[in-house]
C-alpha cells in the first residue's frame, strides 16, 4: 500500500508540473519567443562511435530516447502490478480490465467513424485511447478526501493497462520497414537479459548494459525505440537476495530511483516540447475536421462511454464491484477523467503522422482541447458526487 500512495502522490505532482509546462510551450510557442522555441526542439543532438551513428534533434531524442526510460517505468509498474499489486489477481484486475478495453474500443470507434474514408487519417486511431495517468491523478489529487482511496487505486490501475494497451499498439501498428541485422541484434539482446533472469543475476548495472545495446538496435530496426523500455523491464527480477543473502527487489529499487525523474523531469519536458502549438494558425473550421474531430470527441465522449459503460456491464453481472466506499456518480467523474490523454495521446500522434503539420497541428490542439474539458468536467462531477 505503500508503494501505492508513493506513486499516486508522485504522479499527482506530476501532473501539475505537466499543466506548467504545457502552459510555457504554448505561451511560447504564440509569442515572438516562437522562433526561439522552435530553435530549441530543432537543435542538432549527434553520437558516434565507431560505425554507429545517431544523429537526431533535441525532439526526437526527447520522443525516442527519454520516452524509452518512461516506457521502462511502466514496465516496471505493471510487472509488479501484475505479481504483487492490484492486477494480481483475478477479482481485482476485472473492474479496471474491462473498463480500460472499453476505453480504447468506443474512442477508437468514434475516431474512425469520422475517418475511415481518409488513408492518411485512419492512422491516427489509437490516438484517443489513451489515459494521462499524471494529469488525471493531479485532478483527483485537488479534490483531496472527496475522493475515496478506492477510486484512486482504480484509475491508477486503468491507466496501467492501458498504458499496457498502448504498448501492444505502437509494437502491432506503429512499426515500420525492419531492419534484419538491427531486430537480430534486438532479439540476441532480449536473450541476455532473459538469461541473466533465469540464472538470479541481481546486478543493476548488467541489465543497463545489455539493456543500452537493446535500445540501440531496436532504434535502429523500425520498431519504436519505446519498445525496448518495456522489454528491459520484464526482465528485470522482482525478488532476489543479495551477497548477504538479504532479500531485496531490483525491480522496485529501480522503479523507487527512476519515478521522480520521469515525474519531475522527463514528462514535463515531454509535454515542453510537444505541446507547443501555434493556435493563432488555426481556425475554427479546421478544428471542425475530420482528424480533430475524431480525437475530441473519442477522448471526451469516447473514454467515459467506453470506461462508465463496460464498468457498469461488470458490475451489474457482478463480475466486479464498485470500489469500496464510492457510488455511481463518482465512478462516472473518474470516467470522465480518462479523457484526459494529453502525454500518451501526443506520444501517438508522433507515430501515426509522421509529419508534424500534416493536419496543421489540429490533431494537437484537439489533444489539448478534449483533455482540458475532460479534466473540468471531471473535476465538476467529483466535486459534487462524494454523497450522491
Amino acid at each position: 500500500m505503500k508503494v501505492t500512495e508513493e506513486f499516486i502522490q508522485k504522479e499527482s505532482a506530476s501532473g501539475i508540473l505537466l499543466i506548467f509546462a504545457t502552459i510555457l510551450a504554448l505561451v511560447l510557442s504564440n509569442t515572438f519567443m516562437s522562433p526561439l522555441y522552435e530553435s530549441f526542439l530543432h537543435i542538432p543532438v549527434e553520437i558516434r562511435i565507431g560505425s554507429l551513428h545517431l544523429d537526431k534533434s533535441l525532439y526526437h531524442w526527447v520522443n525516442d530516447g527519454l520516452m524509452a526510460i518512461f516506457f521502462l517505468l511502466i514496465g516496471l509498474e505493471v510487472k509488479r502490478e501484475l505479481l504483487e499489486g492490484h492486477l494480481s489477481s483475478l477479482r481485482q484486475i476485472t473492474l479496471p480490465g474491462m473498463a480500460a478495453v472499453g476505453g480504447m474500443v468506443v474512442p477508437a470507434a468514434i475516431y474512425l467513424l469520422f475517418n475511415k474514408d481518409n488513408p492518411i487519417a485512419v492512422n491516427g486511431w489509437a490516438i484517443p485511447t489513451a489515459t494521462d495517468i499524471a494529469f488525471a491523478l493531479g485532478v483527483l489529487s485537488l479534490l483531496g478526501n472527496r475522493v475515496p482511496v478506492s477510486l484512486k487505486i482504480f484509475l491508477m490501475a486503468l491507466a496501467i493497462i492501458d498504458d499496457l494497451g498502448a504498448i501492444v499498439i505502437i509494437a502491432i501498428f506503429y512499426t515500420t520497414e525492419l531492419s534484419t541485422l538491427s531486430i537480430t541484434i534486438a532479439a540476441i539482446s532480449l536473450i541476455v537479459l532473459v538469461v541473466f533472469n533465469i540464472l538470479g543475476v541481481t546486478k543493476k548495472a548488467a541489465y543497463f548494459i545489455v539493456g543500452i545495446i537493446l535500445w540501440v538496435s531496436v532504434l535502429k530496426s523500425g520498431v519504436h525505440a519505446t519498445l525496448a523500455g518495456v522489454a528491459l523491464a520484464f526482465t528485470i527480477p522482482l525478488n532476489a537476495r543479495d551477497e548477504n543473502n538479504q532479500p531485496f527487489s531490483p525491480l522496485k529499487e529501480i522503479e523507487h530511483s527512476l519515478h521522480f525523474w520521469v515525474a519531475f523531469f522527463i514528462l514535463p519536458l515531454f509535454a515542453f516540447v510537444n505541446a507547443g502549438v501555434d493556435v493563432t494558425k488555426i481556425s475554427l473550421r479546421q478544428m471542425s475536421g475530420s482528424v480533430p474531430l475524431g480525437i475530441m470527441l473519442g477522448l471526451f465522449i469516447g473514454k467515459q462511454l467506453g470506461v462508465f459503460g463496460f464498468s457498469w456491464v461488470a458490475i451489474k453481472l457482478k463480475l466486479a464491484e464498485l470500489p469500496n466506499g464510492s457510488n455511481w456518480k463518482q465512478l462516472y467523474g473518474v470516467s470522465v477523467l480518462t479523457g484526459i490523454g494529453f502525454t500518451m495521446s501526443l506520444f501517438i500522434v508522433s507515430l501515426a503522422f509522421e509529419n508534424d503539420s500534416i493536419f496543421q497541428y489540429t490533431d494537437k490542439l484537439a489533444i489539448l482541447v478534449a483533455s482540458f474539458v475532460s479534466g473540468i468536467v471531471g473535476y465538476l462531477v467529483l466535486k459534487t458526487g462524494k454523497n450522491t
